[in-house]
């Protein structure tokens, strides 16, 4: 009995670190997660204003629907909003 006992406190322990290193990695992910989306963002903001030039000089780009889906601006908060929702 005395041996099941101190096995217990180890593990108790054990437990309790691993659940601090699960909440920092969520919001490690969580962090990742908004720094990519605003980057996202901002790399729409200058998409527009390169692809407006590239025009303008007659220089010779490939629009394909890629890049119009690339011009679509995507709000970082909505993206946030429906990830949560689906979770």
């Amino acid at each position: 009995m005395i041996a099941s006992v101190e096995a217990i406190f180890p593990s108790t322990f054990v437990l309790i670190a691993q659940n601090r290193m699960a909440a920092t990695a969520e919001r490690r992910a969580e962090l990742d997660l908004q720094v990519n989306l605003l980057a996202e963002h901002e790399l729409t903001k200058v998409i527009r204003p390169v692809s407006a030039i590239a025009e303008h000089l007659d220089v010779p780009t490939e629009h394909g629907p890629e890049i119009e889906e690339l011009k679509t601006d995507i709000a970082p908060e909505a993206v946030l909003d429906e990830i949560e929702s689906t979770s």
